[in-house]
């Protein structure tokens, strides 16, 4: 029975979901602790408007799966897309694969009307 239960609370730790940060949030945690911006929306959509020093690492179209396995798992990394859907999910991704500093920052919309930089199409 206690070999039972320490198999489930083993599984239940490895069970780690991605910490969602508010605009607000993010702004005070990333002056404080620098990291890797990354927008995981299509190029269409990173064209139209980003995060200033945001990379772009295309989740649907699989350019993020590429990208985050060289990347140096030490570092902090801000997620976000349009909804928070997308980087919720590849937060996650990050996580299972070893990355411990991954924050899901949301969607894009909230972050600029939040008033952090962007570069939006001229």
């Amino acid at each position: 029975m206690l070999a039972l239960s320490m198999t489930f609370l083993g599984a239940c730790a490895q069970q780690k979901s991605p910490e969602q940060l508010s605009p607000s949030q993010f702004k005070t945690l990333a002056q404080k602790e620098k990291g890797v911006v990354v927008d995981v929306r299509t190029p269409e959509e990173f064209a139209a408007g980003h995060l200033q020093a945001a990379l772009l690492s295309d989740f649907r179209g699989g350019q993020f799966a590429k990208d985050f396995a060289g990347w140096d798992k030490d570092k902090t990394y801000y997620l976000y897309c349009a909804s928070g859907n997308r980087s919720g999910q590849a937060a996650k991704l990050m996580l299972d694969a070893g990355f411990t500093k991954v924050y899901n920052v949301g969607a894009f919309n909230q972050l600029k009307e939040g008033g952090l930089p962007v570069e939006d199409k001229k």
